[in-house]
């Protein structure tokens, strides 16, 4: 085997190591969200877990609502109303954060919540500048990590009602529609869900990353 040859072989190794420690990785924060499901405790659970997305949480709790709407499709409304209600009071918590403490955090945060960097705040910054509410609403409604725009919004001084305003808006038709598709299919999503995980993972992976070249794209006419 050639030198460039065994390179490329370590380099194929490497990277089908890290593929399956970052698969083995999510599977088992999404295994843990689920396990909520199947306990008293699934819809607190679920307002807890929407707030702290809101804030650092990387797996977003439509995983928890769609679970919980599968054993109730009946209720699959009022799962989406408590997901609602903590999204937006985990919102106005990271926004506070981003206005009175983002000196003392912003480390933290560049260093370890994924979809946090200094190129994507300035970005949103110009996002800002030009139609606050509609950048919000678009992080609130598509996979785009929601936190960036949260935490940003207070370090921006963007207005707090604009902010909550917009999240209802983003976040309700999110989860509200989540919950229309559940109570009309129930646990057949679910079991999709489940059977396709990895392809899920992937292709949610591909559309934060659109999202954000498109972000930066927009930038451009800004």
């Amino acid at each position: 085997m050639s030198g460039k040859s065994a390179t490329l072989f370590i380099l194929m190794g490497l990277f089908r190591c890290l593929y399956d420690w970052v698969f083995a990785v999510t599977r088992r924060l999404y295994d843990w969200v689920l396990s909520w499901a199947d306990t008293k405790y699934g819809t607190p659970a679920l307002f807890v877990l929407s707030f702290i997305e809101s804030i650092f949480f990387p797996v977003p709790p439509d995983v928890l609502q769609v679970a919980l709407s599968a054993s109730k499709p009946k209720r699959s409304f009022e799962y989406a109303a408590v997901n609602l209600l903590g999204s937006v009071s985990g919102a106005v918590c990271a926004f506070f954060i981003g206005f009175a403490l983002w000196g003392v955090v912003q480390d933290f945060f560049f260093g370890y919540i994924p979809g946090f960097n200094e190129e994507v705040f300035e970005t949103v910054r110009k996002l800002y500048d030009d139609n606050a509410f509609l950048a919000i609403f678009a992080g609130a409604f598509t996979p785009i990590p929601y936190k960036v725009f949260t935490i940003t919004a207070g370090v921006f001084e963007i207005s707090l009602l604009i902010l909550i305003l917009a999240s209802l808006a983003g976040r309700g038709g999110r989860f509200f529609a989540v919950a229309a598709v559940m109570y009309l299919f129930g646990p057949t999503v679910t079991h999709w869900m489940d059977k396709y995980f990895n392809f899920m993972t992937i292709l949610f992976t591909v559309l934060v990353i659109i999202g954000l070249v498109a972000f930066k794209y927009f930038e451009h006419f800004m």
